[in-house]
């Protein structure tokens, strides 16, 4: 589904992705481990197209989308949920939530109906500003958001930092839920390796911008998680 080819990523002189090959299969769930600072996130912003690689090529469906721009990638089925969420504090949650649909769908009412299957506690809040939301509820926005463009792949950069442990879960049984009766692909960036293995079929461990472990879950061992995890 998507196939990256000796990727090189700089941020000025700086090299931060180094030579990374990676295929991505369609339907699969893939999370992408490592301390902070190795990467991850850039990788994430190259597949998106908010970063333009150095070098090395990104296809998705089969198309080179190297240069392409994000809004066009996200028109091809790529979806982003950012670190930190980035929803419209100031917009309602009905708002943002159609801001995520706009391009992609003339059935705003239908699609929401979609998304708050899977968010239920949503709901009630959908005429509050979001920027009066927990930090729980403002990530189930975000991702929320995201799915109002009916993407083919969602990809979500840490979307566990700062949420308390039950809202943790319920994230983790929600992609669970968006990859088995959406058939959507999921990428997630990662470093709480529990919610790693509830969500994950396949990993790939980072540093210093190359993959250096790769498996499926059953592979991801305490050994691992120790060796490329912990500080």
């Amino acid at each position: 589904m998507l196939d990256i080819k000796d990727l090189h990523v700089n941020y000025g002189k700086s090299r931060v992705i180094n030579g990374i090959d990676l295929t991505i299969n369609e339907g699969e769930k893939l999370v992408i481990m490592g301390r902070n600072g190795v990467g991850k996130t850039t990788l994430l912003k190259s597949m998106m197209g908010v970063l333009t690689p150095e070098s090395g090529t990104i296809s998705f469906l089969d198309k080179d989308v190297t240069k392409l721009p994000a809004h066009s990638r996200s028109l091809m089925g790529m979806a982003y949920v950012p670190q930190g969420r980035e929803i419209i504090p100031d917009y309602t949650v009905e708002e943002n939530l159609d801001l995520g649909g706009y391009a992609h769908t003339k059935d705003l009412a239908g699609q929401k109906a979609k998304i708050l299957d899977l968010f239920p506690a949503l709901e009630e809040h959908m005429k509050r500003k979001g920027g009066v939301l927990s930090g729980g509820q403002q990530q189930q926005l975000a991702i929320g958001r995201a799915l109002m463009s009916n993407p083919k792949m969602l990809i979500l950069d840490e979307p566990t930092e700062g949420i308390q442990p039950n809202v943790v879960a319920e994230i983790a049984h929600i992609l669970n839920r968006v990859r088995n009766e959406m058939g959507v692909t999921i990428v997630v960036v990662e470093q709480n390796y529990r919610f790693c293995r509830k969500v994950a079929d396949r990993f790939i461990m980072m540093q210093k911008g190359k993959i250096v472990a790769s498996g499926m879950k059953e592979d991801m061992s305490d050994d691992l998680v120790q060796k490329y995890l912990s500080v």
